[in-house]
């Protein structure tokens, strides 16, 4: 088990301790398909350095493609070229989606939870030997997540006392219970009646 702390102090432990599996691909953050590639590259063409873009890549995936619940998209998409392709996604999608942006130009990342009612997906990045948890999940009134590798600036923060929680774990894949209601979800309204309320095997 390897352990670090982020920036707003809690422990974050990663699920393997190969970094490498923060980089691989697989079904889901499928960043060696097509459209993956081209959206990496024209974001690539900007960026002065992989500081840069990571922070280019959180901004395309957090504002060009709305939450679905904001934009009542009734489409449900899980896979990462989907979510590109497709231009809609709920938290973990969109989580996914960016994932699999960084990963195309070699950040190693991570997906991660938290808890409120239901669970909610973010990431973390890599960089210089630590982890950096971001939200892509995308701003309304109220929230307001920006990329930050000095203190987080999430979406939402669990409230002190409350069940809600953040979940230490930093997964190389998608956890399955969240995988799972995404792939057997027709619609959205669907998806919103079996999202998971917590997460098995994590503290």
């Amino acid at each position: 088990m390897i352990v670090f702390l982020c920036s707003a102090g809690m422990e974050l432990i990663q699920n393997t301790p190969d970094l490498s599996a923060y980089l691989a691909a697989d079904e889901v953050i499928d960043h060696d398909h097509p459209i993956v590639r081209e959206v990496a590259a024209h974001l690539a063409e900007e960026a002065v350095d992989s500081y840069a873009y990571a922070r280019l890549a959180f901004e395309f995936v957090r504002d060009t493609i709305p939450h679905s619940q904001d934009s009542g998209d009734l489409r449900v998409t899980w896979r990462a070229s989907d979510v590109l392709e497709q231009g809609t996604g709920i938290c973990y999608a969109k989580a996914h989606a960016l994932a699999a942006l960084l990963r195309a130009e070699d950040i190693p990342t991570a997906l991660c939870y938290q808890k409120f009612d239901v669970v909610h997906g973010l990431v973390a990045v890599r960089f210089n030997g630590a982890w950096h948890r971001q939200d892509p999940r995308g701003n309304k009134p109220g929230v307001d997540a920006q990329f930050s590798l000095d203190g987080e600036r999430l979406a939402f923060t669990p409230e002190p006392g409350s069940n809600e929680m953040d979940y230490p774990v930093l997964y190389a894949e998608p956890h399955s219970a969240v995988l799972s209601v995404l792939k057997a979800a027709p619609d959205r309204p669907y998806l919103w009646k079996t999202l998971p309320t917590a997460l098995r095997g994590t503290r």
